[in-house]
């Protein structure tokens, strides 16, 4: 399989982290037979210091070309001064419009070495392995007008959707669950809100084409309680875009790390953006000792959701889990007894999982 993967680094750590998901990939595609092509591009912080924007046209236009998009992270205090369209998330909230990126998968899971470092209790946290699908170019963060009035003495957001907007996310919320454990759990605010109405409907009747999927509606302030105090009852959940971000940030923190959570951006056709869920963590960039897994657990999904490679996928998730297991960790992680080690040697020790681990997979499958 030949595949082009663009990449953009951005800010802070996330041209470290780029780096690490690179020799991830290059060991796949020598275990496997791949060929992956990369292209590098500007984005966020870095892009405006460069071109005097987040997102230049030629960004947009080389993702736009792209089998998949890898993004390290974006933002930082330096640019935390400007003014509200040269900040560097309006890079990543212009990418994903500009794709049509609608649907964002966080899956969120508790590594047994992690738990103890999980704000919760570990017999609450324990077995926790859910998936957040979050409508991602729609609602109150793209709706107009939003504007400052009367002279900035009174504001306005807009919170729209359309039906198919609803749809498609639904859709792909369904069709997830349907590949996990058969369970949705929809997060609306139905008790107040007009397009929470109409969110609620649409699954509703959507639910008649999937008959194997069990469906519960929450309101969103009871779906933010359970997730703290029951979060293993959760499968898939699927919420619009704010109630989607508040929701999965609350639930990255269940594992004990934003270090370990990678997401998916997908459009309908399968190209995505893949990128960790951590900032770009500028007071330790250049120094060696980011947390690669996030980055690297993202390109375990793109693998599987935009190029269907669904054991190249796993190789690389046993890989972390094994690597963790045997005790080490970056220094964003805690494990009791274990040994701390930085960017590169993390990276290495997945690289040379993935390369052993193949090579026992196919000497096995000689015999079958």
């Amino acid at each position: 399989m030949k595949k082009h993967i663009v990449l953009l680094p951005g800010d802070g750590i996330g041209a470290e982290v780029i780096q690490s998901a690179k020799q991830v990939l290059w060991a796949i595609a020598e275990e496997f037979n791949h060929e992956f092509t990369f292209e590098s591009r500007d984005i966020g912080g870095t892009a405006v210091d460069t071109h005097g924007t987040p997102l230049p046209d030629e960004t947009v236009a080389a993702c736009q070309q792209a089998d998949a998009i890898l993004l390290g992270a974006v933002g930082g205090p330096k640019w935390d001064s400007l003014p509200s369209h040269l900040r560097p998330e309006k890079g990543l909230l212009g990418i994903r419009k500009a794709l049509n990126l609608f649907a964002n998968l966080r899956p969120v899971k508790g590594y047994p070495k992690l738990l103890h470092a999980s704000p919760l209790k570990e017999e609450v946290v324990k077995g926790s392995d859910l998936l957040i699908v979050r409508e991602l170019i729609g609602g109150l963060y793209f709706g107009t007008p939003s504007e400052r009035r009367d002279k900035g003495q009174s504001v306005v957001d807009t919170l729209a959707y359309s039906r198919q907007e609803i749809t498609q996310i639904v859709d792909k919320a369904f069709k997830s669950a349907q590949l996990r454990r058969h369970h949705l759990t929809s997060v609306d605010k139905a008790n107040v809100l007009e397009s929470s109405k109409l969110w609620r409907e649409i699954v509703e009747e959507k639910k008649a084409d999937y008959p194997d999927v069990k469906v519960d509606h929450l309101l969103v302030d009871a779906a933010a309680m359970k997730l703290i105090t029951n979060p293993g009852q959760f499968d898939v959940i699927v919420t619009e875009n704010m109630f989607g971000d508040i929701l999965s940030d609350e639930a990255s923190v269940l594992t004990g790390s934003l270090g370990m959570l990678p997401s998916a951006s997908l459009r309908e056709d399968g190209v995505g953006l893949y990128e960790p869920v951590h900032g770009s963590a500028p007071d330790i960039a250049g120094q060696g000792i980011a947390n690669p897994l996030a980055m690297i657990l993202s390109t375990a999904l793109m693998l599987r959701h935009s190029f269907q490679l669904e054991d190249e996928a796993h190789l690389i998730e046993t890989a972390v889990q094994a690597v963790l297991d045997d005790g080490y960790h970056t220094a964003d992680l805690q494990i009791p007894d274990g040994q701390k080690i930085g960017t590169s040697h993390m990276t290495a020790l997945i690289v040379e999982l993935i390369k052993s681990q193949s090579a026992t997979k196919s000497i096995l499958n000689c015999y079958v």
